[in-house]
């Protein structure tokens, strides 16, 4: 996985190091200001990278928490602060944009059980379990980090006895806004999305006066996603223009880089509100590196959650491992950087939310050999971010289904036109995924390439690479 990044006047990322380069075969790149339709282009063509018009708007790459981090906190604090800022420093780790968070239903949710923050409806404490420490953790190394709430389960009173949680709706939508008033009131938390209920049942009346609710209260900048499922919601999103106006992002869970034009047509913005849950080798890096990518490639959506952040529980517990990084051995000390933290470093280091996605043809396709890239522009227009990868089939294997796919070595071209024509350098990050005895290199800054006289730069690459460019305008 390569990282060619490109910004004016800085050259310093990171906190490892991969060594070489990976190569698109033919492909054209140019930055100008005209407006193109979005749409997905061929592969093997030569392409433009083509900067204005309506791109999509990246969201980042996000960590979701859920029970799954208690062991963390009984770390020494030495050893606790640098595997948090692993995971939160800005441009160390991870680097992650959006850490989402249960909200604590007394009930058991994975790995292990979060408490409420109401026990009952005469009953509010906003000190219980340590999803709000892990919050302002985050926070402290990163102050721009957003925040998103979603409950996976409730208290017994909420649902007066029926197990429904949409029994009274306004009940349960005071429930969520006690809990997002309170984050701010105690931990000074500014709360940024909110879910509706993890995998299972949604209700349209509930969503509307979640919505309706949030807005009376003072909470107009909390959005909504809905409904970390599946797609079903799309249709009634089409059908009831009140229920999208009240739904900002939908949500869905490991859709295996697959859309629908019925979510398209909708006009929000995709999120694939839970992925990877793959064992942390460097397997599961391969599947995060290309599901990073080709979220956006095939499936347009702008913003991807890994679960689990990572492995703070117990061997003997499920899921072992299917997080970025594993930290469950505080009487010892010990904890592993896994490679997916490298992986997520690739886009995390180098962009960050509200940057946005070219266009496909314009920036963002699947390479002819197969891989893809996608490039991202800095709100201002002065930076640019283009991240490739090129992991094989069998060595990016994700636990959800994937299909079967060909990547040989191949050479590219990038062109870049219009408003980045001046540039004459580019910085490059490089990891390799090493399998069958092979070396591993992660995020290794591999120096600056020189942009030709005709704006082109020229790379080679292999299999199982990614590597970033980050533009340098000295």
């Amino acid at each position: 996985m390569t990282l060619i990044c490109c910004k004016r006047g800085v050259v310093k990322r990171c906190h490892n190091g991969g060594k070489g380069a990976s190569v698109i075969k033919n492909v054209i790149m140019e930055i100008s200001g005209g407006v193109k339709r979005h749409h997905y282009g061929g592969k093997g063509r030569c392409q433009r990278l083509h900067y204005g018009g309506k791109e999509k708007v990246s969201k980042g790459v996000s960590i979701e928490e859920k029970a799954t981090s208690l062991l963390v906190r009984h770390y020494p604090t030495k050893l606790r602060d640098e595997i948090l800022d692993y995971l939160f420093k800005p441009n160390f780790g991870a680097s992650l944009q959006i850490l989402k968070v249960e909200i604590g239903g007394d009930s058991q949710s994975g790995e292990g059980s979060e408490a409420s923050h109401m026990h009952n409806s005469w009953d509010e404490n906003y000190y219980r379990g340590y999803e709000w420490w892990m919050m302002k953790e985050a926070k402290k190394r990163n102050p721009d980090i957003l925040l998103y709430g979603l409950p996976w389960g409730w208290p017994g009173w909420i649902g007066n006895g029926t197990h429904n949680p949409y029994y009274n709706v306004n009940t349960t939508a005071v429930y969520i806004i006690k809990w997002i008033q309170g984050a701010k009131k105690y931990h000074d938390l500014d709360i940024n999305f909110v879910g509706i209920w993890n995998e299972l049942s949604y209700s349209i009346e509930y969503i509307k006066t979640l919505r309706r609710l949030l807005d009376q209260n003072g909470l107009p900048n909390v959005k909504i996603v809905a409904v970390d499922g599946g797609f079903e919601i799309v249709s009634d999103m089409l059908r009831d223009p009140d229920l999208s106006n009240a739904i900002e992002y939908i949500g869905v869970h490991y859709p295996g880089t697959q859309s629908t034009v019925a979510a398209y047509n909708t006009g929000k913005q995709l999120w694939s509100s839970e992925d990877f849950s793959t064992f942390n080798d460097n397997i599961g890096a391969g599947c995060w590196a290309r599901t990073l990518n080709q979220n956006y490639v095939n499936g347009l959506f702008t913003g991807t959650i890994a679960w689990n952040m990572i492995t703070g529980y117990y061997n003997a517990l499920p899921f072992i491992r299917q997080s970025l990084m594993t930290a469950n051995s505080p009487w010892s000390g010990n904890y592993v950087i896994n490679n997916p933290i490298w992986v997520t470093a690739h886009t995390t280091q180098f962009t960050a939310p509200g940057w946005r996605y070219l266009k496909h043809n314009s920036g963002v396709g699947k390479l002819k050999n197969g891989g893809s890239y996608v490039s991202l522009v800095s709100p201002d227009g002065k930076n640019l971010t283009i991240i490739m990868e090129t992991m094989t089939s069998k060595h990016s294997v994700c636990f959800y289904y994937q299909p079967n796919f060909n990547v040989t070595l191949q050479n590219i071209t990038l062109q870049l036109k219009g408003s980045f024509a001046k540039i004459d350098k580019m910085a490059v990050w490089y990891s390799r995924l090493g399998y069958d005895g092979g070396q591993t290199e992660m995020m290794q800054y591999t120096g600056q390439v020189d942009v030709g006289w005709n704006s082109n730069v020229k790379a080679g690459k292999s299999k199982n690479e990614e590597f970033n460019m980050f533009l340098i305008d000295e």
